[in-house]
């Protein structure tokens, strides 16, 4: 009996068709580690593992990884682009209106999409994108309590 053999982040990347470079490793890695980061944490976070890497490759490398369907991008409106690693699902968001953070929210019934559309319009749907909306418990909680 052989044991299973998780894929390293190489294997992932060569199974998408992507060449394999530290950069790579380190930004998938990071994207995966990370919590809804932009691209300017994605890019230190990068550095700090590998050192020097430019900020057009991190977006380069960010653009190719999310083509691939490595990594989702997401963009909460009046926020930049954020970048997370829970992909082949679909889950939604909420965003706090205070400090911007972003959080994981599952579908609340359903298969994917989450949604019906009560008109398609001719489209095949074949994923729904809800963001909520609100204040986190750490904005929430009045200061001094």
């Amino acid at each position: 009996m052989t044991a299973s053999r998780n894929p390293t982040t190489a294997d992932e990347l060569r199974g998408a068709g992507l060449r394999v470079t530290a950069a790579r490793v380190a930004l998938l890695e990071t994207v995966r580690h990370g919590d809804h980061l932009g691209a300017e944490a994605i890019a230190t976070g990068v550095r700090d593992r590998v050192g020097h890497v430019s900020v057009q490759a991190v977006y380069e490398a960010l653009h190719a990884l999310t083509a691939a369907g490595l990594i989702r991008r997401i963009e909460p409106a009046g926020s930049p682009a954020r970048f997370e690693g829970r992909v082949g699902d679909n889950h939604h968001h909420v965003v706090c209106r205070s400090c911007g953070v972003v959080a994981d929210v599952d579908c609340a019934v359903g298969d994917a999409p989450c949604l019906t559309a009560s008109n398609d319009r001719g489209f095949a749907i074949d994923e729904a994108e809800v963001v909520y909306w609100g204040t986190c418990p750490n904005c929430s909680t009045p200061r001094g309590a």
